[in-house]
């Protein structure tokens, strides 16, 4: 009988729990598999973020295992978690641009921590980095030209110079209008199909949701109440997923 793989699934939670003054994640089991794009949606202060943390490395579990590259980063050291974050990158909220660099150069510099690229053709990558997230016109602004939908992109490009296989989007359209929203959710389902990538998704937008997700995680009081096909989510009986969706309608 050959060996099963143990950690088969790019990332998997298996029974997480998290608390800081109250519990914050609570026995919390999901899984995402290479090249799918999964949404983790509920109310504020319920998880989200603090699910990408633990992906990231940046918190460890009270109890519980935690898989990202299909590895058990649960007890790594920091410097395994830096070859891990070289697979994993995050695209923050904030942006995380360095305010004293054009855009241009925050995207440079992700591409220069890489060991691999070549130092000829660095403005080659960086011009095609930015024409792929639609960006090119803005290559010498600084980030405080810029306005918040606009440094998403910039954060989505330095993201993609390092070559990752998954992405994390934390709050990707959050505080921007609604036409820069549509430009940044067509981007992710175009980098989804066209490299492949996987991600996690962390989102109250549910256009987004729908837009880009294979598969969604419904926190509740930092529980999993749901985890499927988004196709199914409306099958729920859950009174609070259907209280979530019918305030969406509304809305």
């Amino acid at each position: 009988m050959p060996q099963t793989d143990p950690y088969p699934h790019y990332i998997e939670f298996r029974h997480v729990y998290k608390t800081f003054d109250k519990p914050v994640l609570v026995d919390v089991n999901f899984h995402l598999d290479p090249g799918e794009t999964v949404a983790i949606i509920g109310r504020s202060g319920v998880g989200k973020s603090v699910t990408l943390s633990h992906i990231m490395g940046f918190l460890k579990p009270d109890s519980g295992r935690v898989v990202v590259a299909h590895e058990d980063i649960t007890d790594m050291a920091e410097s395994e978690l830096r070859r891990i974050r070289r697979r994993v990158t995050m695209v923050f909220q904030s942006g995380a641009l360095f305010d004293s660099l054009t855009v241009a150069e925050n995207v440079l510099f992700s591409l220069e921590l890489r060991g691999d690229y070549n130092e000829k053709n660095k403005e080659e990558v960086v011009n095609g980095l930015l024409d792929m997230v639609d960006i090119s016109a803005a290559r010498d602004a600084f980030p405080s030209d810029l306005s918040t939908g606009y440094k998403r992109a910039v954060a989505i490009a330095r993201a993609l110079a390092a070559q990752p296989q998954c992405v994390l989007y934390d709050e990707p359209t959050t505080m921007v209008d609604p036409i820069m929203s549509d430009h940044l959710s067509d981007l992710m389902l175009r980098l989804k199909k066209q490299l492949s990538l996987t991600a996690v998704v962390v989102t109250h937008d549910l256009d987004l949701m729908y837009k880009v997700a294979d598969r969604v995680v419904f926190l509740y009081e930092g529980s999993v109440i749901y985890h499927g096909r988004v196709a199914d989510l409306h099958k729920s009986n859950h009174p609070h997923i259907q209280e979530f969706l019918e305030l969406d309608r509304v809305a």
